[in-house]
Parts: structure tokens; C-alpha cells; sequence
């Protein structure tokens, strides 16, 4: 299976205060959507404000990453949230950044949750449809998740755009899952690595899996995280790479 347009997305606007995290500015040439920090796992209003003026200047269509309520475990910590809370947990962070791109004269694209959020949503419909009720709630905004889990029924069910996301500097397991970060090659840290795995999702809808063989991953948008220490570099090169292959580069939703 070809992809001929794919999206290649980048997490956005993860620092704090003082604190500037990952490799926003230099990313800006080469992803086609962001999804920002929105002030829970990371991010504040100045965060928020800037990140979103720097996105519409490049072109970039801009979209919100919601988490929980985590700083020090950056989101990516199970929390005993129910579907009320994670609705209303999505709701007032989306609707906080969303105020920022109309204020910028923008318009917010999609919501896809972050970390710890981003996988419960996947595997629970009962908080993939409280996801699904807060992009409602605030105009009909897509959804960005997993293909074939929770997200993209909730979605579907919903009358929402749906955009399945594979990840270019994550490792999958054979059964088509992510391996956990705490597993050995789990995160792409080699450029080259990378680039392959990307290459082979746009060009025949597959990954390579730990430990041999491949699997299916149909997917519309690319994802690779803003915070690793060649993240930029790495968007670069895939950008290039996914160019040269003939696969163009696009949001699904032009800004």
C-alpha cells in the first residue's frame, strides 16, 4: 500500500517559563502540523501564545495536545481519571489554546491527547468518547490517535475527521503496538533508523517490528517527538527523504 500524502506532525511548545524544551523554531521547516502542550504535562500561556504565532507565520496547521495533570512525570504517568474528568480535562486545555489561534487570527485543527492520556484513550471508548465530546463541544475539531482503536471509533461515531498517526522514532512490537520506553530500541535515536521506518509506512503501510518481520500501519500522519536531541535534524531528513521517495508532505487540513 502507497500513501501518497502523508502529514508529518511534530509535538509542540513543551516548555516552561524560563525552561525553553525541545527544538520548536528549527522543527518549523519541515513538519506540516503541530499538536501544542496546552498547560497541564507542559506548556503555559506564554508557551502557548508563542508556539502558536510561531506555527501560523510558517504555515504549519496548529493543533492541541492535552494531558494529564502531570509536570513531573511530563504526562506519561497513568492517572485514575474517569471519562467526566478526562472530558473536562480536554475541554478546558483545547479550549484555552484555542483561544490563543483565534486570537492570532488562526484556527485550531485537530486534538490529539498526549502520552499517558494518548494510550488510555486508545484502549478505553468510554474515554475516547469524552475526547470525541470536548472536540464537539469546541467546533468539530479532528482527532488525531492510533489507527483501528478506541480514538478513531470515537471519532467516527462522532462525525469528526479522523487522522490514524504512526510514528516515525518509535519502535512497534509485533502485535502493532508501541514498545514502552523503557524497553531496549524502543525510541529511534539514529536518524537512519528512522528515516527506514518512516519510508516503509508511507510507502507500503508497514513498520518493522522489534525482534523481526513487519506490521501494518496504515496511517495519515507521521508523528516524531520535538524533545528528542536530533529532533530536528530528524525532521529534516525525513521530510527530505519521504520527498525524494515521491510521497508528498501535507496537512489533512491546510491552514
Amino acid at each position: 500500500m502507497r500513501i501518497p500524502t502523508i502529514d508529518l506532525n511534530a509535538d509542540f511548545g513543551e516548555g516552561f517559563g524560563m525552561y525553553d524544551f525541545g527544538a520548536d523554531e528549527a522543527l518549523l521547516g519541515s513538519i506540516t502540523s503541530a499538536s501544542i502542550a496546552c498547560g497541564w504535562h507542559a506548556g503555559d500561556a506564554r508557551t502557548m501564545r508563542t508556539a502558536v504565532e510561531r506555527c501560523l507565520r510558517a504555515g504549519v496547521a496548529v493543533g492541541a495536545h492535552p494531558g494529564y495533570p502531570d509536570r513531573q512525570g511530563f504526562g506519561r504517568r497513568a492517572m485514575a481519571l474517569d471519562a467526566e474528568d478526562v472530558y473536562e480535562a480536554v475541554l478546558y486545555q483545547t479550549g484555552a489554546l484555542q483561544a490563543f489561534v483565534h486570537a492570532a487570527g488562526g484556527e485550531l485543527r485537530h486534538i490529539k491527547p498526549h502520552g499517558a492520556m494518548y494510550h488510555r484513550c486508545d484502549a478505553s471508548l468510554d474515554h475516547a468518547d469524552a475526547v470525541a465530546k470536548a472536540a464537539v463541544a469546541l467546533g468539530g475539531l479532528a482527532l488525531y490517535g492510533p489507527p483501528g482503536g478506541a480514538l478513531e471509533r470515537a471519532a467516527l461515531s462522532a462525525g469528526l475527521p479522523f487522522a490514524a498517526e504512526g510514528f516515525a522514532d518509535r519502535a512497534y512490537l509485533p502485535d502493532g503496538s508501541l514498545a514502552g520506553r523503557d524497553r531496549p530500541g524502543a525510541v529511534h535515536d539514529e536518524p537512519s533508523r528512522a528515516l527506514a521506518q518512516s519510508l516503509a509506512i508511507a510507502q507500503r503501510g508497514e513498520a518493522p517490528a522489534l525482534g523481526g518481520g513487519f506490521v501494518p500501519v496504515a496511517v495519515r500522519t507521521l508523528c516524531l517527538h520535538g524533545d528528542g536531541p536530533r529532533a530536528a535534524e530528524l525532521a529534516a531528513l525525513i521530510r527530505a527523504g519521504l520527498e525524494s521517495a515521491g510521497v508528498a508532505v501535507a496537512s489533512p487540513w491546510q491552514p
